[in-house]
């Protein structure tokens, strides 16, 4: 079992964290070097690092892949376990170098809470006090953006809807933790784990409730997970400026968020090689209302897995920057982060309600098809019609690939999934509800750890075997973990 394992910062301030993000602030504006009207283009580039949390330490305990790898170095490709670790801090040695050397760099973060906290597991202070260097250090920090995701690198199709905001919140709490609430603050772009956005009416409306509720501006979306409103994918300009993400749930009520398109291609090729860069230089600005807007190129790739990644993105990255500052005044094609983008729009005017609606894919089949009014019994029988009916229908929602699915032939992973999500929230809702204090307890983060963790993407990415073996075991832990305070509460009713 798990009684001397050291938590993560996953819960117990949910209020003083919900209050924090919610404030309105600019986060980038005040302080940027950029001017919109000296760019014709820009290209904003995202790296993503991920490592999962599995029951296999010396005597089975809660330790990071990472750590197993290092321990196991004989099998597979873990001898690239220091390529790794090397991987998540070295961008606290090229950003700097970058400043340094004149240019103006930007990239934007996406590190999932598991690995966060296999950090701080394995006394990974070098890592630690590299990414307080990007995240605090003035001089630094302005050309980095976070982007905040799911703890456990959940996929938000299959996870159970009332978990998606502890998710969210759980991530929130362990950035918090490591690098301050001033750093939170400034956290507003999301990153969907698996670029996996939900299709489902309720999932995503849910979903896109809870970023809005804990403060997220905008979110990064596969090109071909969203269609415009009529059923129709996004024209080719369309990719390259915000979209308004339309949510609407079998209820009517409708939730919205603006998005930033991640074009398709081969991630990690693109962006190990700049792609995003030289595709950038061969746009302009588009026309949006009345006013003219950058064209932006946004793409997210994996920051450490396979060669190009690990060998060459650095010199890459550099030379385009290189490049960029060579051409100064002559060059019309910036870096540029997110949120950096979206508030120099807002600056000059441009509202929420200019950019472009779009939704999920497949929900214009649903609204087409589906009788009025709109009830959860309407829309749930549009979707078993379209089923029937519709070979290319899916409400399994679409993720940066259309080859793999997280889905089918997981029962063994995804219906104890549910039972531990649904036991959790039978047993620690009622008192919560009651005294929010709760969240504070051993008790209670230990069993939403245990809940976290199952959804990780991991177990169902790999096939069945080792990975599904750790499911199995770590729902084992988690439904004894909540037993135990079913018997305790059991004792004090009597």
């Amino acid at each position: 079992m798990t009684t001397n394992l050291t938590l993560p910062s996953i819960a117990g301030n949910e209020a003083e964290i919900l209050a924090l993000v919610q404030q309105k602030n600019s986060v980038f504006s005040k302080h940027t070097n950029l001017k919109l009207e000296d760019f014709q283009s820009a290209f904003a580039c995202a790296l993503h690092m991920h490592q999962p949390t599995i029951p296999a330490g010396l005597n089975g305990e809660l330790v990071s892949h990472l750590q197993y790898m290092l321990e196991h170095s004989n099998e597979g490709d873990n001898h690239n376990a220091e390529p790794f670790a090397h991987c998540y801090k070295r961008l606290a040695e090229i950003i700097p170098q970058l400043i340094r050397e004149g240019c103006n760099p930007r990239i934007m973060l996406d590190y999932s809470g598991n690995l966060l906290w296999g950090f701080e597991q394995m006394g990974r202070h070098d890592i630690i006090e590299a990414l307080k260097c990007l995240t605090c250090d003035p001089v630094v920090q302005p050309h980095v953006e976070w982007l905040g995701t799911f703890w456990s690198h959940a996929v938000a199709p299959s996870t159970p809807i009332p978990d998606l905001k502890l998710q969210i919140l759980a991530w929130q709490h362990q950035f918090a933790a490591m690098f301050g609430r001033e750093a939170l603050r400034r956290v507003k772009g999301f990153s969907p784990p698996e670029m996996h956005l939900p299709n489902h009416p309720d999932t995503l409306f849910e979903m896109v409730k809870a970023l809005r509720d804990c403060g997220y501006r905008w979110l990064l979306v596969q090109e071909h997970s969203v269609e415009n409103l009529d059923g129709t994918s996004l024209g080719h300009g369309q990719k390259y400026t915000p979209n308004q993400l339309v949510a609407r749930n079998s209820k009517g009520e409708t939730a919205t968020i603006l998005a930033l398109i991640k074009t398709q291609g081969s991630d990690t090729k693109l962006v190990g090689q700049m792609q995003p860069y030289y595709e950038a230089l061969g746009l302009g600005r588009q026309s949006l209302g009345e006013r003219t807007i950058p064209s932006l190129v946004s793409q997210i790739a994996d920051g450490e897995n396979g060669g190009v990644m690990m060998n060459e993105f650095p010199q890459a990255f550099i030379q385009a920057h290189h490049r960029i500052a060579s051409q100064a005044g002559l060059q019309s094609t910036v870096a540029i982060n997110g949120t950096e983008y979206l508030e120099l729009l807002e600056a000059a005017g441009v509202e929420e309600s200019h950019y472009p609606k779009i939704q999920a894919i497949q929900q214009h089949k649903v609204w087409h098809h589906s009788t009025r009014p709109t009830t959860p019994e309407s829309i749930e029988a549009t979707i078993v019609d379209l089923k029937a009916t519709d070979p290319s229908f899916t409400m399994a929602g679409a993720s940066w690939t259309n080859n793999l699915s997280w889905v089918e032939g997981y029962d063994n992973v995804l219906e104890p999934m549910a039972r531990l999500s649904a036991q959790f929230h039978q047993v620690f809702d009622p008192l919560v509800a009651m005294d929010p204090a709760v969240t504070q307890t051993r008790h209670y983060q230990e069993a939403l750890l245990h809940v976290l963790l199952l959804e990780t993407s991991c177990f169902r990415y790999w096939g069945q075997g080792t990975w599904t073996d750790y499911a199995t075991e770590i729902h084992r832990r988690g439904e004894a973990l909540i037993e135990q305070v079913t018997g305790k509460l059991a004792a004090l009713a009597q």
